[in-house]
């Protein structure tokens, strides 16, 4: 039996000895002693005090001495004031740490068919740039997280989403056309990741130039913009990627696929894995489809420009656009496309996002939004938020090449653990390969 629920008998049949009354032992109030106080398990007094018709401290020691006779796990008592603080033996301890060591499933829930299916989505990179110390911290809390949710009885489905298309894209695939000179990871010798990502900042950087040209012939910033020549081209490659140009679309795939053979490598550094990857390429065309559907619920609504909206004043929330005038969807509209997937996939019990806390809003709005469009986990989705990662001077820009990169960063660490180890004689004795492998 649980010792709190031993405790709590003890005590009931402590107030029928002492004080010829009865009380049933769901109604002992215990609780762990605080961290400043001495004991283990604390019996909460003053509700006894009815039955004993003596003051705490009288009724503390009585009850208290009863349980030390009577509880051979209990070591000692002492009374503060209306509390009971009791302290367990050693040999207790001793006994509940050899029972851990001898069960090989302590701490782990049985799962089978038919525990709940917790999804959990993390990484979520774009295929423009290589993953960063930002990815790696949101890595590592959604793995573990899916570990200790498999612990605790859940069936899990680790999720990637992945974010190949868009504008940032066809800036990587636009700066490398125009300034690539034909490079693939295997000319180079680069990762494919860190190649794009390359050209990202090639793209940001001829941008800059541009607009700072502009800006010398009497633009405004605003104005430079709308002139920039660049950016047209980016904008232009979207809307070919949009329509299926054949010329486009085999870049982007080609494009792609050097980037996913880079992501590979490094989750296989960091030691995580996902059950299911889904690509926004083919979740923002049902995001839309089921934004129209909602519109012909009356669910949303449209603006005289063409453009759908939420109204979630209701809701606490603001008004969201869904999908713009010209009819493109926003990254609220790929959310729910991608929930749409999942939900055909499998059948989600409880939906968890690992992302950063700059994102709390836009799943507020996600949760409310599934719910109306009748997804059963939506308005119980989590948000598993946490806080961004910065420089000493800001925040990380891939766009610019500021960034901590994943790969340098798990390459440094095994640089440092080799030199640590190698200072401290912890790898004298083991062959090469097996100190390196250490």
């Amino acid at each position: 039996m649980n010792l709190e629920l031993k405790i709590k008998e003890v005590v009931a049949v402590a107030i029928t000895d002492l004080y010829s009354e009865s009380l049933d032992s769901v109604l002992v109030q215990t609780q762990i002693t605080r961290k400043d106080m001495e004991g283990d398990f604390t019996v909460v007094v003053f509700p006894l005090l009815k039955l004993s018709k003596k003051n705490p401290e009288i009724t503390g020691e009585e009850i208290g001495k009863y349980i030390q006779t009577n509880l051979p796990e209990v070591a000692s008592y002492k009374v503060i004031k209306g509390f009971l603080n009791l302290t367990l033996t050693h040999s207790y301890w001793i006994e509940q740490l050899n029972s851990i060591v001898g069960n090989q499933s302590f701490g782990f829930k049985k799962v089978d068919d038919s525990s709940p299916l917790m999804m959990i989505e993390y990484s979520s990179p774009n295929t423009n740039k290589p993953l960063h110390l930002g990815h790696i911290r949101n890595n590592l809390l959604g793995f573990s997280l899916s570990r200790v949710a498999q612990a605790n009885g859940f069936r899990v489905v680790k999720t990637n989403i992945v974010n190949d298309r868009g504008i940032h894209i066809c800036k990587s695939m636009l700066a490398w056309q125009k300034w690539g000179k034909s490079q693939t990871p295997e000319s180079t010798g680069m990762k494919g990741d860190h190649l794009v990502g390359e050209y990202y900042v090639v793209f940001d950087k001829e941008y800059k130039k541009e607009l700072a040209q502009l800006g010398e012939s009497g633009l405004s910033q605003e104005e430079a913009e709308k002139k920039s020549t660049l950016m047209a081209e980016a904008r232009e490659m979207l809307l070919k990627w949009e329509a299926g140009d054949e010329q486009v679309v085999s870049l982007w795939k080609t494009m792609n696929e050097w980037v996913y053979a880079g992501f590979d490598e490094t989750y296989k550094a960091l030691g995580v894995d996902f059950d299911k990857i889904y690509y926004e390429s083919n979740t923002y065309t049902v995001g839309r489809d089921m934004v129209l559907e909602g519109l012909a619920k009356n669910a949303f609504y449209k603006r005289e420009d063409g453009s759908v909206w939420a109204d979630l004043t209701a809701n606490g929330l603001d008004e969201k656009v869904l999908l713009r005038s010209d009819g493109t969807s926003v990254y609220m509209t790929q959310d729910i496309g991608t929930a749409k997937l999942r939900y055909d996939d499998y059948t989600i019990d409880k939906m968890v996002y690992v992302v950063g806390n700059e994102q709390i809003y836009h799943f507020q709005v996600l949760s409310v939004l599934l719910d109306k469009l009748g997804f059963e986990w939506g308005k119980d989705l989590f948000h598993f938020s946490y806080g961004m990662v910065e420089l000493p001077h800001g925040k990380m820009k891939s766009r610019e090449g500021t960034v901590v990169d994943a790969d340098d960063l798990v390459a440094g660490m095994i640089d440092t653990a080799r030199e640590m180890s190698q200072e401290l004689g912890k790898l004298d004795g083991y062959s090469s390969e097996d100190a390196e492998q250490i």
